[in-house]
C-alpha cells in the first residue's frame, strides 16, 4: 500500500495512520472563552532512497522502527514519533511517481535539512556517533551556541540530518 492511499481521511472525518484512527487534524477546536485553536498536525516527510534495505538497516541502528502495514519492496514508513512524525522512504522510481519535477540527487544537492530534537547534549553526541558508526558521514562540525548544541550527518543516500538540543 502506498502513502497516498494508506494515509488519508476516511468518510467519517477521521484519519487512518498506521492502523490508528485519529480525529482529522485540519479541524479547529474551541477553547473555553471562545478562542479557536488549531489541533496539532502530523508530518510525513518523503525521501527518495537508492537501496531501501540499506536505508532500513541504517535507521534501525539509530533506534527507529518501521510500520510493516505500510511497507513493501519499494516503500517503508519509518516511525519518528508515533502519531506525530513519520518518514516515508521510497526507492527513487517510486518517489518519482509522486512528482513531475526531477528528483534531486541527494549525494550532490541539498534538498532539505531534517532536524530531530534531543533531550540533552549527551543524547546529541550519542545519536550522532551512532549515525556515523552505522555508515553515515559527517556533514558539518558540531555547533555549540551555549543554549543550543547540534551535530549533523548524512545518511547513506546523502540526506542531511541534524540532532539538536536546546536549553
Amino acid at each position: 500500500m502506498s502513502f497516498p492511499s494508506a494515509f488519508g481521511l476516511t468518510s467519517d472525518g477521521t484519519e487512518r495512520i498506521g492502523g490508528h484512527m485519529t480525529t482529522a487534524t485540519s479541524q479547529t477546536k474551541m477553547k473555553e472563552g471562545g478562542m479557536a485553536t488549531q489541533q496539532s498536525r502530523m508530518i510525513f516527510v518523503n525521501l527518495a532512497v537508492q537501496d531501501l534495505g540499506r536505508s532500513v538497516d541504517f535507521f534501525t541502528k539509530l533506534g527507529f522502527t518501521f510500520n510493516p502495514e505500510f511497507t513493501d519492496e519499494r516503500t517503508t514508513c519509518m516511525i519518528v514519533n508515533d502519531g506525530a512524525a513519520y518518514v516515508m522512504l521510497l526507492v527513487r522510481d517510486r518517489f518519482q511517481e509522486f512528482t513531475k519535477k526531477e528528483v534531486a540527487d541527494s549525494t550532490a544537492q541539498t534538498e532539505a535539512i531534517l532536524a530531530l530534537s534531543a533531550h540533552s547534549r549527551e543524547e546529541v553526541d550519542e545519536f550522532a556517533n551512532k549515525a556515523l558508526a552505522a555508515g553515515g558521514k559527517l556533514a558539518n562540525d558540531p555547533q555549540d551556541l551555549g543554549f543550543m548544541y547540534s551535530r549533523s550527518f548524512q545518511d547513506p543516500d546523502g540526506h542531511l540530518w541534524e540532532i539538536v538540543w536546546m536549553d
